[in-house]
């Protein structure tokens, strides 16, 4: 990889995300030679990516480039790279662009999206974990209407205009609301020789309420924003499959669909070459101690959503969120320097801030420690928060702009197939098992 030779000792970081970011910054002009590694060239703000996907923000307004964050450090080199492989005995890692040691290694490859095994809905479902897949489903969305004006076809027409959401966490939740509010206000101007009444927007959980994460208020509440804004929510439904027309569940329950979009869960987005008794299975994350130690290894760290620490108060692990990803990389930055110089290492705790969800213009539900709140004030505590959490003053400014220009307008600018999206043609399952 190019790499210089350096007398100090070399850390390897795994990933440009919230946690390595926050990992990378904190070491800046140590004694410590730090090499980041990423397929991607930037940090991709994934909260706002709904915003992305429904015309409301352009990609650049949320992602920020690496080289741009690490510019100025010392003895700090990034490196594009797909890592497939962790060499623990040869303390090594094995990318596309070739091989490299380390001192110390950290694992910070976040997520991805967990369809849970089944195959079908991940041929032919959305997903909306990157950039380029936001992106897709801008297209599709946009396309589908562009379609709908050209059918003669009541049933394809519906199809069309129909959009089925899975999984009713924030990400899901957030989109919902974004396309009621185009479908309120944007749509009927883009397509007046549509019925866009007869768009239908479906939130399928499966548990007996949204936001499962948050307090029972927030999730009453946010179920009132989005069923007065039109959503129609089904609770305690689960989707069995969808073969690209039809979404099948457990129940009489079906829907015949053009988009269906996945965001019912997510897994560990897992390297190769750690023992198996490091990881969670199933789950695809790794096993860590109070210091962010990957269990078995003395060198590896893992930080982040792909790190699992349980205690008393978190039996699972932290939430899979940007908060306990930031805190990570921050404190394990600390106790790097400090097993550097011999000091002992001090354990990760959580400092939990809340957790919050908007649901459209004016809308939104905030669960602080000890406050929880919704309505006008939380929304505007949502956008502070995300505004703030943004890279970049640039980024802050477009943002922020973009949002004022849409509320005063009551529009979305993005709306563009910059790139169109085609479903890719699936084989049977029959001829992709032989």
């Amino acid at each position: 990889m190019n790499i210089p030779q350096c007398s100090f000792p070399r850390l390897v970081i795994i990933g440009g995300g919230f946690a390595g970011i926050s990992l990378a910054k904190k070491l800046k002009n140590k004694n410590l030679q730090v090499v980041l590694l990423d397929k991607h060239n930037y940090h991709n703000f994934q909260p706002l990516m709904y915003q992305v996907a429904t015309g409301g923000l352009e990609p650049d307004s949320i992602a920020y480039p690496i080289r741009k964050v690490v510019q100025n450090f010392e003895d700090f080199y990034f490196r594009l790279a797909d890592v497939t492989e962790v060499d623990t005995k040869n303390k090594k890692v094995i990318a596309d662009i070739g091989e490299l040691k380390y001192d110390y290694l950290v694992i910070a490859t976040g997520s991805k999206t967990n369809f849970f095994g089944n195959k079908e809905m991940e041929r032919n479902a959305m997903a909306m974990k990157t950039i380029p897949q936001s992106l897709n489903i801008r297209s599709l969305i946009l396309e589908n209407f562009e379609q709908a004006l050209l059918t003669n076809d009541i049933n394809e027409r519906h199809s069309l205009m129909n959009f089925v959401l899975v999984g009713g966490g924030p990400t899901g939740v957030e989109l919902a609301g974004a396309l009621a509010e185009m479908k309120k206000a944007i749509l009927p101007k883009d397509y007046p020789d549509l019925d866009i009444r007869k768009m239908e927007i479906n939130l399928i959980q499966s548990s007996d309420r949204i936001l499962n994460t948050m307090s029972e208020n927030a999730s009453e509440k946010a179920e009132k924003f989005l069923i007065d804004l039109g959503v129609e929510v089904w609770k305690n439904v689960r989707v069995t499959s969808y073969d690209g027309k039809i979404v099948t569940t457990n129940s009489d329950l079906s829907f015949e669909a053009a988009t269906v979009v996945w965001t019912a869960g997510v897994q560990g987005a897992l390297i190769n070459g750690l023992d198996a008794n490091s990881l969670v299975e199933r789950a695809d994350r790794i096993k860590v101690n109070a210091y962010n130690q990957v269990i078995g290894y003395d060198t590896i760290f893992a930080i982040g959503d792909i790190a699992v620490m349980t205690s008393e108060d978190y039996l699972q692990g932290h939430p899979m969120m940007a908060q306990p990803a930031m805190q990570q990389g921050r404190h394990l930055a600390d106790n790097i320097i400090r097993l550097i110089n011999k000091k002992e290492m001090k354990p990760f705790v959580y400092k939990d801030k809340g957790s919050m969800a908007t649901i459209g213009r004016n809308k939104a539900v905030v669960d602080l420690p000890k406050f929880q709140f919704s309505g006008v004030f939380a929304w505007f505590v949502w956008m502070f928060v995300h505004l703030f959490s943004l890279i970049g003053f640039k980024n802050k400014a477009v943002v922020f702009l973009n949002w004022v220009y849409n509320y005063v307008r009551f529009d979305r600018e993005a709306r563009l197939i910059i790139r169109p999206y085609k479903k890719k043609q699936i084989e049977s399952f029959v001829s992709d098992e032989v």
